[in-house]
């Protein structure tokens, strides 16, 4: 099992930031090699299913989300988002919240607990650090991108 934790800070308003981070299919954008379909008809909330399908030809993989909390940010309250991880291949859950920062700013926290399928504990600490760049790199550019 694998457990890690970005933090941001992102020039944006908490709505602003709210909603480039909880557009699933912008996700496509900001992790190579995958596609991202959402499963339920919108808007957003408890209960929305999307997968993200990584990789190239026969070496993809399947990871379907299950919102289980939707609590937008308002009044200068955070807001919360988590993502059961429902897959054949990779379980667990996912939690962004966005919450104020100074000066107007947004404060972004994206924590994960994941598990791959068939992946022994002993390569925990690298699969950690690869999680942590590569979706360290995803939420940078989903709060950069309009």
């Amino acid at each position: 099992m694998v457990d890690f934790r970005l933090e941001r800070t992102a020039p944006l308003p908490l709505d602003e930031a709210w909603r480039r981070l909880t557009e699933w299919p912008r996700h496509a954008d900001a992790v190579p090699l995958t596609r991202v379909t959402v499963k339920t008809p919108g808007p957003t909330g408890v209960g929305t299913v999307f997968v993200a399908r990584t990789g190239i030809g026969p070496f993809r993989f399947d990871d379907p989300m299950e919102v289980t909390v939707w609590r937008p940010p308002a009044d200068g309250v955070a807001g919360l988002c988590r993502l059961e991880k429902r897959g054949r291949w990779v379980t667990g859950w996912a939690e962004i919240e966005v919450r104020p920062g100074p000066g107007g700013r947004s404060r972004v926290v994206w924590h994960e607990e994941l598990r791959v399928a068939m992946v022994p504990s002993a390569f925990d600490r690298p699969l950690a650090w690869a999680a942590r760049s590569m979706f360290g790199r995803a939420v940078n550019s989903l709060l950069r991108a309009a």
